[in-house]
């Protein structure tokens, strides 16, 4: 990585050519400049900006740095966590993460302590303003101007002493489209990435969903795509919409989908959707995460998922609700009651499960944190729940916190709370901490091994003293709660590392409870028609039922992903159901699933991967387990079987493989087993 490969070296000489024809001759280069960089070249000879100028105006710009960091204190708030992930990926690549305002001042950075040292040099770091102006032709400054992706590499920088940098940057937007920062990483340049587009642009993506749930937090957001597999991801299309049903916000996907429905502003859920949101809300009301299928109103359907319904939805969903509410009141009580996940609700014939229920019982209402181990998605919060629901404590609250999953610079304030003006963005009312708002009840910290060592002292004082002090307070408020922990990590190795306290670990492992991975229980059809059940009447749907073809799959299928992985492909599944259809086949599962599985049974590379193929009928060559062939030759065995099963004709073969005649016709002429196809293949058929 050191030294430049021979196209680099190529494409750097390139470049000093092309400066000298820029800046010495004064004439436009031949070629090989990118016009995003050329057309910044000339903005900065316009701007009068001196390339051999190394002076700054430092001093002004980091003076006012606090200020533009107050302003901007909920961008940063959103993007450090974000930071944090990205520097991760690149540690030890000599980078920095950088982001500014709007107007290209660095209001917060990240890198490589090697690196660092030489970018400040430069003065690549925070109160440095990157503008165009100040800079010249730079990742930030160019992203702004441009309003898009920037990737300056070298030479293409316009002052001559950044020209060691590489730098790549997009631009945030804000939930209205206004450019509220950007987002950067630079390097020296004979490390630069080729993916670092890629991981930037990912990373501003998910900073514009934080800055968007956080601006319509009191709103409806209404989330979709075509593909309900992409529902929750970053391609998703985010819409907010106010309790009478007025759309008050749109992401930028949701933008481009919608735009001629949006282009008159004002535009209701109604007007875009055939059916109101009051409708839609009801059937979303059981699960919050559930799956609608909603029709447009040119007959196109696109995915939804309601997402933070509050209380004020019910003046919108109009009388018929409200009377129908009404009407359930005396049977909510105690159906909320039969229905609340409990230890005994969880008991579904597994021995293994079995045995942690048993443990866990013979504490409940005792004194004794519980610490849950287990792989990711193996049901460690859902565990929790059940046993706080199964205590003394069932009426009282059960508040929940990932430890991975929050920001370091943000987790003390999320568990301890924080008094009013304690820091910069803060509430002026304060806020109560996690540890607060579980006085009485349970306080549930799942991935507690990836909590910061400073969190960790902090947290083993106020087990031992049984008060909590907010972050700018001296005042300890007395706190009663039980605890429960979760991890997938071997707390005891973490001890050893020294990345956990030996003291805390004492302190929460008093009864551990292993959960077991999906793979090896034995009660999965249990779990299926659970979840299944659940599923079905969240998407208002009657007598659904898993076929025994795909239940199969089921009981031998990996799961690395647990029981959270087999739920969303239930629930994928069932979306996936036409209206006159009961029964799950392997036509309503991620093809992803077969793929995998097949890899499994042939470990060997394929040039053409058989995702072609039906993956009903992927799942049922594969379920044979016949050996270990290359995915090449699982397709071709299955071509063949298929071909004998329906006597050579081409175009019954072809629907039940789920592929067009032309492409079976193709494949057959590559593996050489036609077998007749050329007889009656020839014929029609649909």
């Amino acid at each position: 990585m050191g030294q430049l490969s021979a196209v680099d070296a190529g494409r750097d000489q390139r470049f000093r050519l092309a400066r000298k024809q820029f800046f010495e001759d004064g004439a436009c280069p031949d070629e090989g400049v990118p016009a995003l960089i050329l057309n910044s070249w000339q903005r900065c000879r316009e701007l009068g900006v001196d390339r051999a100028n190394r002076e700054a105006r430092e001093h002004g710009e980091r003076a006012r740095l606090a200020d533009v960091r107050e302003r901007n204190a909920r961008l940063v708030e959103h993007a450090s966590g974000v930071m944090e992930h990205v520097f991760e990926q690149i540690r030890a690549s000599g980078s920095v993460v950088l982001l500014s305002d709007p107007q290209g001042m660095i209001v917060h950075s990240l890198g490589d302590a090697d690196f660092v040292d030489r970018a400040n040099r430069v003065a690549l770091q925070p109160g440095a303003c990157w503008s165009e102006a100040a800079r010249g032709t730079n990742a930030i400054g160019t992203a702004i101007v441009a309003n898009a992706p920037a990737v300056v590499l070298g030479a293409e920088h316009y002052l001559d002493h950044n020209g060691f940098l590489s730098c790549t940057a997009s631009p945030i937007f804000d939930p209205r489209g206004t450019l509220a920062g950007v987002l950067d990483v630079s390097c020296d340049q004979r490390m630069h990435q080729r993916h670092s587009l890629g991981l930037v642009r990912l990373s501003v993506q998910l900073i514009e969903k934080r800055l968007f749930e956080t601006e319509f937090a009191n709103e409806i957001l209404v989330a979709f795509h075509e593909r309900p597999e992409y529902v929750g991801s970053l391609q998703e299309g985010l819409l907010a919409v106010t309790p009478e049903g007025v759309l008050a916000g749109a992401n930028s996907i949701a933008r481009e989908w919608l735009a001629q429905r949006l282009d008159g502003g004002g535009a209701s859920f109604a007007e875009l959707f055939r059916h109101g949101l009051g409708k839609i809300a009801d059937r979303a009301q059981n699960s919050s995460d559930a799956l609608i299928r909603l029709v447009l109103h040119d007959g196109s359907h696109l995915y939804v998922q309601l997402r933070s319904l509050r209380p004020q939805i019910g003046a919108f969903v109009g009388e018929t609700r409200r009377v129908a509410e009404a009407a359930r009141a005396p049977r909510s009580a105690p159906a909320a009651t039969s229905t609340r996940c409990t230890l005994t609700s969880l008991a579904t014939g597994d021995a293994g499960i079995g045995r942690a229920l048993d443990r866990a019982r013979r504490i409940l209402g005792k004194d004794i944190p519980l610490l849950i181990q287990g792989e990711s998605g193996v049901g460690k919060e859902l565990f929790a729940n059940a046993f706080h629901n199964s205590g003394p404590r069932a009426d009282k609250p059960f508040v929940a916190l990932n430890c991975a999953a929050v920001p370091e610079t943000l987790i003390e304030s999320e568990l301890f709370g924080y008094v009013g003006g304690a820091f910069t963005g803060a509430r002026k009312e304060g806020a109560l901490g996690k540890i607060q708002q579980a006085h009485g009840g349970t306080l549930f910290l799942d991935e507690i091994g990836d909590m910061p060592l400073g969190m960790q002292a902090r947290l083993l004082r106020v087990l031992q003293e049984r008060c909590v002090t907010p972050v700018g307070s001296v005042k300890s408020v007395p706190v009663d709660i039980s605890l429960v922990c979760a991890t997938h990590r071997v707390l005891r190795d973490a001890v050893a590392r020294g990345d956990f306290r030996e003291d805390l670990y004492y302190r929460v492992n008093s009864l551990t409870v292993s959960l077991p991975p999906l793979r090896e229980r034995s009660d999965i059809r249990c779990i299926v028609e659970r979840i299944l059940e659940r599923e079905a009447r969240d998407a208002g749907l009657t007598g659904v039922r898993i076929g025994e073809e795909v239940m199969r799959f089921i009981e031998r299928y990996s799961w690395p992903g647990n029981l959270r992985q087999l739920h969303n492909v239930i629930r994928v599944a069932v979306a996936l159901l036409d209206a006159d259809e009961t029964e799950i086949l392997p036509s309503h599962l991620p093809e992803e699933l077969f793929l995998s599985d097949a890899a499994e049974q042939a470990p060997m590379a394929a040039p053409q991967p058989c995702a072609e193929l039906a993956p009903g009928a992927m799942l049922s060559l594969a379920s044979e387990r016949s050996g270990p062939r290359r995915l090449d030759q699982l397709e071709v065995e299955l071509i063949e079987r298929v071909m004998r099963e329906v006597g050579g004709n081409l175009s019954a073969a072809a629907r039940l493989l789920g592929v067009s005649r032309n492409r079976l016709y193709r494949k057959l002429g590559r593996s050489g087993s036609a077998e007749g196809g050329s007889g009656e293949g020839g014929s029609e058929e649909g």
